[in-house]
């Protein structure tokens, strides 16, 4: 019966197609190297766009040869990814960050975890990229508050079935705190899941502002979100 159930989950995953949307502004340093990474889950038949949000630098000439599709969407993470998924042709959505890279066999991952667990969404665990060892720290910690809470952050490549992301309406058009916004959303719909598997982001926020001030400013931030102060006031904060 066992063979038979997991035989049954390979198929459902199996018929699952994936597109994988990536929202950029001025990435000319690291589009190339997400986008190579992207190549043998591309040659099996994922589909990659990029949104573009009006890049002045070579971001788009770099990117062109290695997508399947690429437009200009209104400048902003959510507008873009949610112009990305309107375009998109998979069965299941996911949303990653131009400075972040997925494990080896991510759709595969993706696909069968949906299929087994009968959940609509989920993200991964993920690991900061840099020198300080705090990162690692802030990394763990990240993937054990989402497991408690059930709030994934972009970060941790986020990954829904196309249908219950336009149930729920997409990503909100709000400024910031997008991921916070529509894991509240889907989290009605199902708990996510939450792959081991992790992904591999840029630690460059952290070593541009800081660790510590990184840190509690976005504590800061996520502090007066839950206390109803507005997106687009926070975005103006953290910038």
């Amino acid at each position: 019966m066992a063979d038979k159930s997991a035989t049954s989950t390979r198929l459902s995953a199996a018929r699952l197609q994936l597109s994988v949307i990536i929202p950029v502004l001025n990435e000319e340093a690291l589009i190339s190297v997400t986008l190579a990474s992207l190549q043998a889950m591309r040659a099996a038949g994922t589909q990659v766009i990029l949104v573009d949000g009006g890049s002045s630098d070579a971001t788009v000439r770099l990117a062109l040869p290695l997508v399947d599709a690429l437009i200009e969407g209104v400048r902003g993470r959510a507008s873009q990814m949610n112009a990305g998924a309107e375009l998109a042709q998979g069965d299941v959505l996911l949303f990653l960050h131009a400075d972040t890279r997925l494990p080896e066999d991510a759709g595969e991952a993706i696909l069968q975890g949906l299929a087994a667990s009968k959940k609509v969404w989920g993200r991964f665990d993920v690991t900061i990229e840099g020198e300080p060892f705090m990162l690692r720290v802030i990394g763990a910690m990240m993937n054990w508050r989402s497991r408690l809470t059930g709030i994934a952050t972009g970060d941790q490549a986020i990954f829904v079935r196309r249908d219950d992301f336009l149930a729920v309406g997409g990503f909100p058009a709000q400024a910031l705190m997008e991921d916070i916004a529509i894991s509240h959303r889907l989290r009605q719909r199902s708990a996510p899941l939450c792959l081991a598997e992790k992904v591999t982001t840029s630690g460059r926020r952290w070593s541009e502002q800081g660790v510590w001030r990184t840190i509690f400013l976005m504590w800061r931030l996520r502090l007066k979100y839950w206390l109803g102060v507005p997106a687009e006031q926070l975005a103006r904060e953290y910038k």
